[in-house]
């Protein structure tokens, strides 16, 4: 017998091989791949378990047209880090049953939670968190009838304090 000639076992473990191969790549080009939303709603739970939080000012609310024709409602707000101003967006699409567009206005603050080496990785909505300062004060509007009111009560309960 010659080097040159192949035995029984060289051919069945070329074929294994061969098979073998076969299945992976028929196996990576029919896995289950992550939708857009899944991705993004992981990166959410990343930045909820590990980000960081600072100070952000939320800056507009506004809608755009999505690649596939449909209304997307962005976020975008700013956020300083080590001196370094950043400005960014977040898709809130997703959790407008969580999000009361009618509380964002633009210059109020608001908690930016961001990944700590990459800072421009960051969001202000989440599923179960969310960077709104609520209790803001409420500005009176002089003029009004109701803040006339406000005040003739406030002015009474003065009265009666010092009174006493």
């Amino acid at each position: 017998m010659t080097r040159l000639s192949a035995t029984a076992w060289e051919i069945a473990a070329c074929l294994s091989g061969a098979a073998l191969v076969g299945a992976g790549a028929w196996w990576y080009a029919h896995r289950k791949r992550p939708t857009p939303e899944e991705l993004e709603l992981a990166r959410r739970q990343l930045l909820v378990q590990s980000g960081r939080i600072v100070d952000g000012m939320l800056l507009d609310v506004c809608e755009i047209d999505g690649a596939t024709g449909q209304k997307l409602t962005m976020l975008l707000f700013s956020y300083r880090i080590g001196g370094v101003d950043y400005e960014c967006s977040q898709d809130i699409t997703l959790l407008q049953t969580l999000v009361d567009l009618t509380q964002i206005r633009a210059g109020f603050p608001c908690s930016v939670r961001y990944q700590p080496g990459n800072p421009q990785n960051s969001i202000v909505f989440a599923e179960n968190w969310s960077g709104m300062r609520m209790g803001l004060p409420a500005m009176p509007v002089y003029g009004t009838q109701k803040s006339a009111e406000r005040r003739g009560a406030h002015a009474k309960q003065n009265r009666a304090q010092t009174q006493a």
